[in-house]
């Protein structure tokens, strides 16, 4: 029951007909807070001289595309309100309180739709490129959630955005061999990541090196997690979420030096080029063409189906490469609609923010079969094609975070200074500026009216003049004029 590879490499996968691996269990937890795009110039203005870099950061950030963006405080959280930017050791220490308590939320979530017992739990696969604790942050996770001490962890580093979708992969495998032996597997993956409180170190470097640095635009906080089943001996029940028919993985030659997260005195650091997008839209159709080949259940026609067969849930690093892979591979807005309505009211969440967009995408009915796809350092590309159960959409309750469920701030107080309340309505200094959350008018991801003009490409990406963003109508479009020309050549 596992993938048996052919000469020529992994490229030439082919999977079993039947791996019978099933995704039974989603949870996402989003931070109480969703900040606008004011909260970072507010920042900007308190700690930094006007500067042509800065300048032109600022005027990006307010044509990103994204409403708002989840974060674990408002613009007025201490730790980045400090003189200086916060320590690595002040970062760990509150991602060790803060994402751990995001990610033991998300699990529980997820091992309740599973309708499991944490003593079942064979595995944990755990990602996030925002924190280097050892022990990692899964320890504490197990520890709080009381899985038995003796649960195989495997934590995943170095893997950036695309790290929810390798950690996916890494548990199929784990099932795979678990089915191999006879032996039941249930696995629990897991991805968190803690990018609000980087703002500082980010700004740092923008005044210091006066380089315009986009992913401070973008970065949110999120944790996510799964339970994935092998099916040896599970009591019948709900059934799955989604059903994992195949995966590939993919290395972009010679782009070690296009996309990264360096460590850095003051967190991590953002290492992008403007080639990005390009390669990373130009290196999805022959994936899929790759990947549908090697899947049995997709050849039961006559002839393989195509891309606008799937819907698609795309890890949104930013709108450019969302529309960069619409184009390239003939497809609709509609067809992302998850991915631009998570990226538009949560922003990019890094590894995290794959597991959210199935979770959306599951919430209205669609396409049998789905294509989830991502990007990471390496440039890595990674690609699933898995198949919904038809009646999930009617069994989610649709709960993603504490603030937009009508949960407030810790003191119960409304959250102001850029942040979003409870109600989604996002308030500076106690005015509002209206609603942030992004809302379905036909199916469709829709911006309370708000057309975005240019676009950013996303974390791992770049911003180019003229990429289109999301109407109020949720189709992207071209920017209308009312906003800045921002050509690729004045990012250096």
């Amino acid at each position: 029951m596992s993938p048996s590879a052919v000469a020529g490499g992994t490229s030439n996968n082919e999977f079993e007909s039947d791996l019978n691996l099933s995704l039974v269990g989603l949870g996402v937890e989003y931070p109480p807070f969703l900040v606008g795009p004011e909260a970072l110039e507010t920042l900007a203005n308190r700690f930094y001289p006007s500067s042509t870099a800065l300048k032109k950061v600022l005027s990006i950030n307010r044509f990103t595309g994204i409403d708002t963006r989840s974060a674990i405080g408002d613009v007025d959280h201490p730790l980045v309100n400090q003189p200086k930017a916060p320590s690595i050791k002040e970062l760990n220490d509150l991602f060790l309180k803060e994402g751990v308590r995001l990610s033991v939320n998300a699990c529980k979530k997820a091992i309740k739709e599973w309708g499991g017992s944490v003593d079942d739990i064979t595995h944990v696969v755990s990602t996030t490129c925002t924190n280097s604790a050892n022990p990692g942050f899964d320890h504490f996770v197990v520890k709080q959630l009381g899985i038995k001490r003796s649960v195989e962890k495997i934590l995943l580093h170095g893997i950036g955005c695309s790290g929810g979708m390798a950690a996916m992969r890494a548990a199929a495998h784990l099932a795979l061999g678990s089915t191999y032996r006879g032996r039941p597997a249930r696995i629990l993956v897991m991805a968190c990541e803690i990018s609000s409180v980087l703002v500082r170190s980010e700004l740092d470097s923008i005044n210091e090196e006066q380089k315009t640095r986009v992913g401070v635009c973008l970065f949110s906080d999120c944790a996510s997690a799964a339970v994935i089943s092998n099916g040896v001996g599970e009591e019948s029940g709900t059934g799955p979420v989604y059903e994992l028919l195949g995966w590939k993985h993919q290395i972009i030659d010679d782009t070690e030096e296009d996309l990264g997260f360096d460590v850095d005195p003051l967190g991590w650091k953002v290492v992008l080029t403007q080639r990005v997008p390009t390669l990373a839209s130009a290196a999805v159709s022959p994936c899929f063409q790759d990947l549908i080949q090697s899947v049995p259940e997709l050849h039961k026609d006559s002839q393989l189906p195509i891309a606008s067969d799937f819907d698609w849930a795309l890890h949104p690093g930013g709108s450019l490469i969302i529309t960069g892979v619409e184009q390239a591979m003939n497809l609709t807005p509609e067809h992302f609609r998850a991915s631009y309505e998570i990226y538009m009211k949560y922003g990019n969440s890094s590894s995290a923010t794959i597991i959210s967009v199935l979770n959306k995408l599951r919430e209205s009915e669609g396409k049998e079969h789905v294509v989830a796809c991502a990007f990471g350092p390496g440039i890595a590309l990674e690609m699933m094609i898995l198949r919904r159960r038809k009646e999930a959409s009617s069994e989610v309750d649709g709960s993603e975070q504490n603030g937009a469920n009508g949960a407030s701030s810790d003191d119960g107080g409304v959250l102001l200074n850029g942040a979003m309340n409870a109600n989604g309505v996002a308030h500076t200094n106690g005015d509002s500026i209206g609603r942030g959350d992004a809302t379905l008018e036909n199916g469709h991801p829709a911006t309370n009216g708000t057309t975005h003009g240019a676009a950013l490409s996303g974390t791992d990406e770049t911003v180019v003049n003229g990429a289109s963003t999301t109407s109020s109508t949720g189709s992207p479009r071209e920017g209308n004029g009312s906003h800045p020309n921002l050509p690729v050549e004045d990012l250096d």
